[in-house]
């Protein structure tokens, strides 16, 4: 099971991992908590839409677009709160 991503040279540590190929593109899914102390340099980044991705565990790094995003608690700016985030990347064509 990966238990990391890496997101233009941020490490993520993610809860769930979901890869598939789409017409030979890379396509993951994740599930990550976020703590309020974490929420806006993970939100600043997330705001980019596409990245330089890797997932070390599985030996891949490739260019990915946000394709899917959401977040199960919107006002992270609350000490102590956490948020279970949902993103799904999808391989850029170069």
């Amino acid at each position: 099971m990966v238990k990391e991503i890496v997101l233009n040279e941020k490490s993520i540590k993610v809860n769930k991992y979901n890869e598939e190929k789409i017409e030979h593109l890379h396509k993951i899914s994740v599930e990550f908590d976020v703590t309020s102390e974490e929420y806006h340099d993970i939100t600043t980044l997330l705001y980019k839409g596409t990245f330089d991705v890797k997932v070390p565990e599985r030996d891949l790094s490739f260019r990915a677009s946000i394709q899917q995003y959401s977040t199960s608690f919107t006002n992270l700016y609350i000490e102590g709160n956490v948020g279970e985030f949902k993103l799904t990347l999808l391989e850029v064509k170069e």
